[in-house]
């Protein structure tokens, strides 16, 4: 299979050895690259497949930087971006390679939410897809069938795939978008603009392991504010709405943050404890 898979790790080695495992089920890819972000990764098994770990290592989260670098190391034209917590379907990356080859954009699969817990070793794809939660605001196709995503804002950067040449040609994700938050959609609104189309694929799914979550991201809340910030300023309209007006409600933010984003304080760690989703939500 003429296809690098991507993917960052920061302290997720297992989630990253499910990820593996997951490929290994399937028709596997030419390669897989692991950008290591944090330090000492765990060592990896032997795999039907060769795996390139890229030294990344930073003290934040530079997802866009590292997902280009993660670029830089491959070597083929299909490149399918994969989140480390993300475990494919034994047809996923056969399913975004056929669909990148017949068109050119950015195709998304559909990703299943598994609660916690349902991850053990010894795995079972069936169990995953019948635990996984589909996202209730992005609809995809049957199986094998293509759609146009309704609005740019859908694009979600978890499992996609893209041409090298077209990925190049919008300039990766822009490393201005430091931290958390908003790279991927301000990647999708360029691509909408210069004519590259978000697409959804039917099908093959990836199914996103459960991890500590928090509603709003408290643990981003810097990041995220001066990612709005500069996503408003280049097109025009506030990304991460929601999580901004939960800041507000917080009085983390002046709450006329539309008209430009004010902080008044930062988050306490009685926030964040609050904030953090129970075990049975999946987002």
């Amino acid at each position: 299979m003429s296809a690098t898979v991507i993917t960052l790790n920061k302290g997720r080695d297992a989630h990253l050895a499910r990820l593996l495992e997951g490929l290994a089920r399937g028709a596997p890819p030419a390669t897989c690259v692991v950008v290591e972000i944090g330090d000492s990764p765990a060592p990896l098994p032997d795999l039907p497949f060769p795996v390139e770990r890229v030294p990344f290592p930073h003290a934040g989260l530079p997802l866009a930087a590292a997902r280009n670098a993660g670029r830089r190391a491959a070597r083929t034209e299909t490149l399918i971006f994969l989140d480390v917590d993300c475990i494919p379907s034994a047809g996923l990356v056969a399913g975004l390679s056929r669909a990148i080859a017949e068109q050119d954009g950015l195709i998304c699969c559909e990703i299943g939410y598994l609660p916690a817990g349902a991850v053990v070793d010894g795995w079972d794809e069936g169990d995953l897809d019948r635990l996984g939660q589909p996202h209730p605001v992005r609809v995809f196709p049957d199986a094998g069938a293509v759609t146009v995503a309704p609005q740019p804002g859908l694009f979600w950067s978890l499992a996609f795939a893209v041409r090298a040449g077209t990925y190049d040609r919008l300039g990766g994700f822009d490393e201005l978008f430091l931290g958390y938050g908003a790279e991927d959609t301000d990647l999708a609104f360029r691509a909408d603009a210069a004519g590259v189309p978000i697409l959804f694929l039917g099908g093959p799914r990836a199914y996103h392991q459960h991890h500590p979550a928090y509603d709003p991201p408290l643990q981003h809340f810097r990041d995220i504010v001066a990612n709005a910030s500069r996503f408003q300023a280049r097109h025009g309209l506030w990304p991460m709405d929601g999580w901004l007006d939960g800041f507000a409600r917080l009085g983390l933010i002046a709450a006329g943050w539309r008209e430009g984003i004010v902080i008044r304080r930062e988050p306490t760690p009685e926030e964040m404890a609050a904030a953090r989703l129970p075990g049975d939500r999946p987002f």
